[in-house]
């Protein structure tokens, strides 16, 4: 057993060993990275197994030993470690990978919820040749974690997210069409959002950065188009997010957009999608790391981050999927159960959440799922925001104004169950859905939905459908795959190359 005095050594050396790591280390990779936070963990470990030790030795044995929480070592260590780096070279991470086009527009960009930006940038990247007409541009939107990077470049060799969508003969045919593809308003990979860097003080914009939507973020991109002299797309393409926003670019600009492609979109967010972003925000945002928004001098929330990815990966797989790709299966049967990642689909939620904790803004993450939230493509949302909008920025309300009258939970039910009414939702969308869509008479249009998508469930799509059908639209496609085709719920539209990419590829001509 360690005297006091070795271990006063030990733990000199351990400290000295952690802040000397920033002068000796770049950590220019994340398996760097990773691997001094083994060591950290390993350290750690030794530290906490001679204090149980020592503990033993001076207290009465309890009735059964303290369980490990290898989890929240990690957790911890990973903190110890990025406020070492922080003491030489700063904490916050470099989110932009690979090289990206700029676009800087100096004009002012006036949102929809009464913000204005007085200048902001653009990162996109292209693939194709133009023609000379510049007819056969596509831009191609995004979900909400992802870059402009789509597919590899010259100059960022990097597999990117729909990279075997997009190529000669494929889905978005580059020997044919000409690929741009942005970061949106508001992210963290090269466009503006809130880890850029306010004009007005020299200051991160963090929690100052003005509320963002759907439809804020299609202009923005308008504006690149404009920069381009691109007068009309050959198509509007996205999935999830993408998909909201390629419905929004051909309401906004019908005149610009020759076709739309919506994949596992919707016409408005609905109460389940903004309960679960919701949820994901919340948890963010009780990380003490996050510091209301101002954590760029600090070290990045990100157990929180982690624990919001793990609840937004729930919704983005499936059920069925993970009952054939993990069932009820421990990681390691030999040992006991434990509080920590122990099944086989608890060490994937964890991995996926450790993976992207610190290769994206928290702050991004929060403004741009809550312009998901507030997605509604009817007129009646739009004429809401045209009054917030004539208000004028400085007697706008930016606090919550919670309800006179309290939710309360009822104990017992009084409701006559007899006379409820549970027949199936109804095939016709409200007649301001339709209205939103009055533009979009004669656009040829392509809608995708997933069976097993829980987030956007297929509803929602066919409900796209159905409004444009009311307004005449005799030029919409409908297609849905079913379970049997594929288990990967939401994330299909990132996987799926032969029915998602298939069926865009046959649409596009």
């Amino acid at each position: 057993m360690m005297s006091k005095l070795s271990r006063k050594i030990f733990n000199t050396h351990f400290v000295t060993k952690l802040y000397n790591w920033p002068q000796s280390c770049s950590f220019k990779s994340l398996s760097h990275f990773n691997s001094k936070i083994s060591d950290l963990q390993n350290t750690n470990k030794l530290i906490k197994q001679q204090s149980l030790q020592d503990n033993e030795a001076g207290v009465t044995s309890a009735s059964n030993s303290a369980m490990e929480f290898p989890c929240l070592d990690a957790i911890e260590s990973k903190t110890q470690l990025l406020e070492a780096r922080s003491l030489s070279s700063g904490p916050e991470p470099t989110y932009t990978s690979g090289t990206t086009l700029m676009y800087h527009c100096k004009y002012p960009l006036l949102l929809d919820w009464g913000g204005v930006l007085p200048e902001f940038s653009i990162a996109y990247e292209s693939w194709g040749k133009i023609n000379h007409d510049r007819s056969n541009v596509i831009l191609l939107h995004t979900g909400l974690s992802a870059s402009s990077h789509a597919h590899s470049t010259a100059t960022n060799p990097k597999s990117g997210w729909w990279e075997k969508f997009i190529g000669p003969g494929r889905c978005l045919d580059t020997d044919k069409y000409h690929i741009v593809c942005t970061n949106v308003l508001g992210g963290c990979y090269g466009s503006t959002g809130p880890s850029s860097i306010d004009p007005a003080d020299g200051q991160r914009f963090a929690t100052r950065f003005p509320i963002l939507t759907i439809q804020d973020m299609v202009r923005a991109q308008f504006r690149l188009l404009d920069e381009l002299r691109v007068e009309k797309l050959y198509a509007s393409v996205g999935s999830s997010m993408g998909g909201m926003q390629s419905l929004a670019a051909a309401v906004l600009y019908p005149d610009r957009v020759s076709r739309i492609v919506s994949i596992s979109g919707c016409a408005r967010s609905h109460p389940y999608g903004i309960a679960m972003r919701h949820t994901q925000r919340q948890v963010l945002m009780m990380d003490p790391k996050w510091n209301r928004g101002f954590y760029y001098n600090s070290v990045p929330p990100h157990a929180g981050m982690k624990l919001a990815r793990e609840i937004a990966t729930i919704t983005y797989r499936s059920g069925p999927e993970w009952d054939q790709r993990f069932g009820r299966r421990r990681a390691d049967p030999r040992k006991l159960p434990a509080l920590c990642p122990d099944f086989l689909v608890e060490t994937y939620l964890d991995h996926s959440g450790e993976k992207f904790c610190l290769s994206f803004d928290a702050n991004s993450l929060l403004y741009v799922s809550k312009a998901i939230d507030l997605f509604d493509i009817r007129g009646s949302a739009q004429t809401e925001q045209v009054v917030t909008e004539s208000i004028g920025d400085e007697q706008v309300n930016r606090g919550l104004v919670l309800p006179n009258i309290s939710f309360i939970e009822q104990p017992e039910s009084t409701v006559d169950m007899n006379h409820i009414n549970l027949r199936p939702r109804s095939k016709i969308p409200p007649s301001d859905i339709s209205f939103a869509f009055k533009s979009l008479s004669k656009h040829p249009v392509l809608i995708m939905g997933v069976e097993s998508d829980i987030l956007f469930p297929t509803w929602q799509q066919k409900e796209i459908v159905e409004a444009l059908k009311r307004i005449g639209n005799s030029n919409v496609i409908y297609c849905e795959l079913s379970e049997d085709l594929s288990l990967f719920g939401h994330d299909t539209f990132l996987l799926d190359v032969k029915n998602i990419g298939g069926n865009v590829k046959r649409f596009l001509g």
